[in-house]
């Protein structure tokens, strides 16, 4: 099967994202600001959201909650395609069930990802090759395309948040 553009682009996401990951260095354990997450845990946080949207494009039990059937519809128009118009995240706070701990090394976050991501990639090409439609608990079925960018969006999201921990380079002008 084909590539979904879809995928491309959370790919494409994803190794911006590990990459200014990879550079974090000391800042590593180290939350930009009081109550804020440190780069660790950022990177454990997409890592759990990717693992936990794999169990849900596959069809398998997620920590993600199950809200009534007849809010899904409210909560697919007010977030999901909300999010999707906009091509950026809304300011949420994340469920205690992805509230990440403290990260390992860099380089164990990188690998669980990259699996993450492989699982993650592997369900959404067999979910649009079966036809089929992402039932989420959340926002009820939406299609893979959708599922794969919400996914994009939320890397980008958290990439930012990296992006404002990378060390200020002096210039000269």
């Amino acid at each position: 099967m084909p590539d979904l553009p879809s995928l491309i682009e959370l790919r494409a996401a994803v190794a911006a994202f590990l990459a200014t990951s990879d550079g974090s260095g000391a800042e590593w354990n180290a939350p930009r600001a009081p109550g804020k997450w440190s780069p660790s845990q950022v990177l454990e946080h997409v890592a759990l959201i990717m693992e936990e949207s794999a169990n849900v494009v596959a069809g398998a039990r997620s920590k993600f909650p199950t809200i009534p059937r007849a809010l899904r519809p409210v909560a697919r128009l007010l977030v999901f395609k909300r999010i999707l118009r906009r091509g950026a995240f809304l300011r949420m706070k994340a469920i205690e069930a992805f509230k990440p701990p403290v990260g390992a090394t860099p380089a164990a976050g990188r690998v669980r990802v990259e699996r993450a991501l492989a699982r993650f990639d592997e369900s959404s090409r067999a979910r649009a090759a079966a036809g089929g439609k992402v039932a989420s608990t959340i926002f009820g079925p939406v299609s893979v395309s959708d599922f794969v960018r919400f996914q994009e969006l939320h890397v980008r999201h958290h990439h930012e948040q990296l992006r404002v921990n990378e060390p200020r380079r002096l210039t000269s002008n």
